[in-house]
C-alpha cells in the first residue's frame, strides 16, 4: 500500500514539474536583471559628477573642509559629538557648522557625484 502512496506523490511531483520549472526560470531571469540594474547604478556612482554648483560652500565651509572637520573626529573616537570641537578647530563657529553639516550631508545624500567626490577627500586625509 504504501509503495503505491508514493508512486502517487511522484506522479504528482512530475506533473508539477514544468511549472515550477517556470516559476524557477522566471526568477531567475528576474534575479538577472536586478543584477544588471545594480551593477549599472554602481558604475554610475563610481564615474559620477557632482551637478552644477554642487559644491559650492555652504555657510562658508567647502566640501573639503567638510571632509576633513568629520575625519578630524577619529582623534576623539569617532564620537560625533566632538564635530563642533573639530569645526571650531578650523575656525568655523558653531551656527555655521550647523548649516554646513545639514547642508553637506543632504547634498551628498543627494548627489552621486558630491558623494563620490566627498569619499575621495575623506580617503586622501
Amino acid at each position: 500500500m504504501m509503495m503505491f502512496s508514493q508512486l502517487g506523490d511522484m506522479v504528482k511531483t512530475v506533473k508539477a514539474a514544468p511549472g515550477l520549472i517556470d516559476r524557477a526560470n522566471a526568477l531567475a531571469d528576474r534575479t538577472a536583471t536586478y543584477r544588471q540594474q545594480m551593477d549599472a547604478m554602481a558604475a554610475q556612482a563610481v564615474h559620477a559628477e557632482p551637478a552644477a554648483g554642487a559644491l559650492e560652500p555652504i555657510a562658508g565651509v567647502d566640501l573639503d573642509r567638510y571632509a576633513r572637520i568629520v575625519k578630524g573626529i577619529a582623534a576623539y573616537g569617532y564620537d560625533e559629538t566632538k564635530l563642533p570641537v573639530v569645526a571650531r578647530m578650523f575656525g568655523i563657529d558653531p551656527e555655521a557648522w550647523a548649516q554646513a553639516q545639514a547642508g553637506w550631508g543632504a547634498r551628498i545624500q543627494a548627489d552621486r557625484g558630491v558623494g563620490r567626490r566627498f569619499n575621495e577627500i575623506y580617503a586622501a586625509v
